[in-house]
């Protein structure tokens, strides 16, 4: 078994659909990968969310511990988790009323994916989603 992406126009669609980007595992630190993509999707527009337990406030936005506890729509769930924690967080996604599952580039996990295409959800990882909206957007 592996994974399918959705295509290049449904990715479209769902960048341009989409308002808010839940982002599980997102830093404070400037420095980490996950701070600057989240930071620059703000910068795009898009409402971000911060989902880390260590952190209240990341971006200027209230961070929360665990997906579980935001209390507003979400469009996108981004992770930026190692493959491992994958299958975690899609239990967690399952809960919320977001069907968009999102896995950064390098993370995959053929079970996650697989459970959460058993809850309706579209999936995509190993794709950056700073750089699918950088080329599909602009």
């Amino acid at each position: 078994m592996s994974i399918e992406n959705p295509s290049k126009e449904r990715l479209k669609e769902i960048l341009t659909g989409a308002k808010t980007i839940a982002v599980v595992g997102l830093s404070a630190n400037p420095e980490r990968t996950s701070h600057q993509i989240a930071k620059r999707m703000q910068e795009e527009g898009y409402k971000i969310i911060p989902v880390n337990p260590t952190l209240d406030e990341v971006l200027g936005e209230k961070a929360y511990h665990s997906l579980a506890e935001v209390d507003e729509s979400i469009d996108i769930i981004n992770v930026f988790r190692r493959p491992e924690h994958l299958m975690d967080v899609a239990k967690d996604a399952v809960q919320t009323d977001c069907k968009m599952f999102w896995a950064q580039q390098g993370i995959v996990n053929e079970e996650a994916y697989h459970y959460l295409k058993e809850h309706d959800f579209e999936v995509v990882m190993d794709l950056c989603i700073k750089v699918v909206h950088s080329v599909l957007l602009k």
